[in-house]
């Protein structure tokens, strides 16, 4: 597996609401996309620094795994995942390598996630403790 660059940081926040103008401050930059993806129970935003996305992740339902996250994590947010860009490759190859490589998934098939993006997880059991996502852009193959 080779992927391309840092596609996104998830940073787990209790509002959008919030969070928003704090990074937009500390960042310099705007908010570009708000968009609720429902069958993760999830609102992200989007901001850019430098090349990297930072994605905020506010919580829709108290069964996603992001109100979970922040439940074990004391009420708070935080760094939640680290996402890498494998669309040379294809999200289902990856992850298919990664299974190949004794690393424990999360998805054993990618799902469409915020932005259009192709993704899958991989367990932080076998990633020294980082949930790991692996996203696929459809619109740049």
């Amino acid at each position: 597996m080779k992927p391309s660059h840092i596609e996104h940081l998830g940073i787990a926040v209790k509002s959008l609401e919030q969070a928003i103008p704090f990074f937009e401050t500390l960042l310099g930059t705007k908010c570009y996309s708000i968009e609720e993806v429902a069958d993760q129970k999830v609102r992200t935003a989007f901001l850019m620094c430098g090349q990297t996305k930072i994605e905020l992740l506010e919580p829709t339902s108290e069964e996603s795994t992001i109100a979970k996250f922040m439940e074990k994590n004391g009420g708070r947010g935080g760094v939640h995942h680290v996402a890498f860009d494998v669309t040379e490759q294809g999200a289902q190859a990856a992850l298919d390598e990664a299974a190949g490589l004794g690393i424990q998934l999360i998805d054993k098939a990618p799902r469409r996630g915020a932005e259009g993006l192709n993704i899958g997880f991989l367990h932080p059991k076998s990633t020294f403790g980082v949930l790991t996502e692996l996203c696929e852009n459809p619109n740049k193959k």
